[in-house]
C-alpha cells in the first residue's frame, strides 16, 4: 500500500499559474527522479528533431512517454509491444500534464523477446547472412586469438585458463561490455577492429550465461552483421548450450560456452603429440615403400657388355644404311623414268600434228562435200526476198535475189 504524503501547501495560500505549475513540476521530479514502468506501447510517433513520443499504458490508466534522440534503443519500437521503461517523471507546464522521460527500455517478457528474434532471424536468413557457403574454416594453429568481451567477466578467465591447458598462444582482448544498452555496438566494434588490424589468426566473441534479456546484444543487427562480414574466422561462445543468440547463425563456429570455444580453436598437447606421431608413421612407411620399389627396379636393370652396346648400335646403323640404299635407288630410277620421257617428247609432238592435220583435212573434205555450193553447181539456185529470206513457194512471192553457183542476180520488180 502506497502511503499518502502530508499536504505541505497551506489552504489560503494563493499561487501564479506560472508558480503552482513550477512547484508541482518540483515535487514530482523530485518525488520521482527514477522510476521503472511496465505496460503496453501506443500511439508511437517520431519527430523530425529525432525525439520519440508514445503512451505506455495498461488497462486503468496511460502514461505519456518521451525518448529523446540519441537515447540507446536496442530494437525497433511496435504498437501493441510490452516493454520496462526506466526514466523520471516530470511535467510539461504548456499543456497540464505529466510524462515520463525514459533513460533504458527494454522488452517485458519472454513470449515477446522470442518472437522479436525470430522475426529478426527471419529477415537476416532473407539476406542470406546465415549461408553455410560463407562460413570459413578454423586455422589448425593459430598464433594469435583475438577475444571480444568484459575484462572482468568470467568468460574471459575460463578462455585463458582453458588455453594455457591446452596450447600456447598469444591472447589479444579487445575489452567490450556485455550487457546493456551499449552493449552490440561495443561487441560489433571489437569484431571491426580484428578486421581493420589483421593482428590475430582467429576471433572469439564470448560472454557467460544469464538471462534471455541479458543476452540481446549479442542478436542485434549491428552484432549478426560484423560477424557476418568478418574475414578473419570466428567463433561465438555466448552463454551456455541451449542459448541460441543470433551471431551463433552468424559465425563461422558456435560454441556452446566461452569455454567450448577455446576448446575449439587450439589442440591439446596431447593431441598435437599424437598427430605427429601419426605423421612420422605415415612418413617412414611411405620411405619405405619407396625405398623398396626403388630397389626393386634396381635389381631389375640388366647392364650389358659395352661391345654389346657397339653392335647393337651397328646394327642400327646397318638397318639405316639399307633403308636409305632403297628409297634412293627408288628416287634415281623416277627420275631416269621422267628424262626417258622428255627424250621421246619431240617424237610425241610430231605424231600429234600428223593427227592433227589428218583430221582438219577430213574436215574440210566433210566441210566441202555437205556445202550447198554443190547443190548450186548442180543447176539449182536459191531465191531471196528483201529480208534475204530464201522463197520456198511461189504464192505471193516478191523476189529480190536469186543466187547461182557462179553469182548473185538481183530481180527487178515490174510495176503494174
Amino acid at each position: 500500500m502506497i502511503e499518502k504524503p502530508s499536504p505541505f501547501v497551506q489552504p489560503d495560500m494563493i499561487f501564479s499559474v506560472s508558480d503552482a505549475s513550477a512547484l508541482l513540476k518540483n515535487v514530482v521530479e523530485t518525488a520521482f527522479p527514477r522510476i521503472r514502468i511496465r505496460g503496453e506501447l501506443s500511439q508511437i510517433t517520431r519527430a523530425s528533431s529525432g525525439h520519440m513520443y508514445m503512451t505506455i499504458k495498461d488497462s486503468g490508466a496511460a502514461i505519456s512517454v518521451i525518448i529523446w534522440r540519441g537515447t540507446p534503443v536496442a530494437f525497433k519500437l511496435e504498437d501493441g509491444m510490452e516493454v520496462i521503461v526506466t526514466g523520471r517523471f516530470t511535467t510539461y507546464p504548456a499543456r497540464s500534464n505529466y510524462q515520463i522521460i525514459v533513460s533504458e527500455i527494454e522488452m517485458a517478457g519472454v513470449g515477446a523477446i522470442l518472437k522479436m528474434l525470430e522475426e529478426r532471424k527471419r529477415k537476416l536468413a532473407t539476406e542470406g547472412l546465415f549461408d553455410a557457403a560463407r562460413k570459413k574454416p578454423l586455422p589448425h594453429l593459430p598464433q594469435r586469438i583475438g577475444v571480444v568481451t568484459s575484462p572482468t567477466g568470467a568468460a574471459f578467465q575460463d578462455i585463458q585458463n582453458r588455453l594455457r591447458e591446452r596450447f600456447p598462444v598469444t591472447v589479444v582482448l579487445y575489452p567490450a561490455t556485455v550487457q546493456g544498452a551499449t552493449a552490440a555496438a561495443e561487441v560489433a566494434a571489437g569484431i571491426e577492429y580484428f578486421n581493420r588490424a589483421k593482428n590475430v589468426d582467429v576471433i572469439i566473441v564470448a560472454r557467460g550465461g544469464g538471462a534471455l534479456e541479458d543476452l540481446l546484444p549479442f542478436s542485434e543487427e549491428i552484432v549478426v552483421r560484423a560477424a557476418a562480414a568478418s574475414e578473419i574466422p570466428l567463433i561465438s561462445g555466448v552463454g551456455h548450450e541451449p542459448d541460441w543468440m543470433l551471431i551463433d547463425y552468424a559465425a563461422d563456429v558456435r560454441a556452446p560456452t566461452p569455454t567450448g570455444a577455446a576448446e575449439m580453436v587450439v589442440p591439446t598437447k596431447i593431441s598435437l603429440i599424437q598427430e605427429l606421431d601419426n605423421l612420422w608413421h605415415r612418413l617412414s612407411n611411405n620411405f619405405t615403400t619407396r625405398l623398396t620399389n626403388a630397389r626393386a627396379r634396381m635389381e631389375s636393370i640388366t647392364i650389358k657388355s659395352p661391345k654389346q652396346v657397339v653392335m647393337e648400335h651397328q646394327q642400327r646403323l646397318d638397318d639405316l644404311s639399307r633403308t636409305m640404299n632403297i628409297i634412293i635407288n627408288g628416287k634415281l630410277m623416277t627420275a631416269r623414268q621422267r628424262v626417258d620421257i622428255m627424250a621421246n617428247l619431240p617424237n610425241i609432238l610430231q605424231n600429234k600434228m600428223i593427227v592433227l592435220r589428218q583430221s582438219l583435212s577430213h574436215l574440210g573434205q566433210m566441210l566441202q562435200s555437205l556445202s550447198y555450193k554443190n547443190v548450186l553447181a548442180r543447176g539449182y539456185a536459191i531465191v531471196r526476198d528483201a529480208d534475204n529470206q530464201i522463197i520456198s513457194r511461189a504464192d505471193g512471192a516478191q523476189p529480190a535475189t536469186i543466187e547461182f553457183a557462179d553469182g548473185v542476180v538481183t530481180v527487178q520488180q515490174i510495176k503494174q
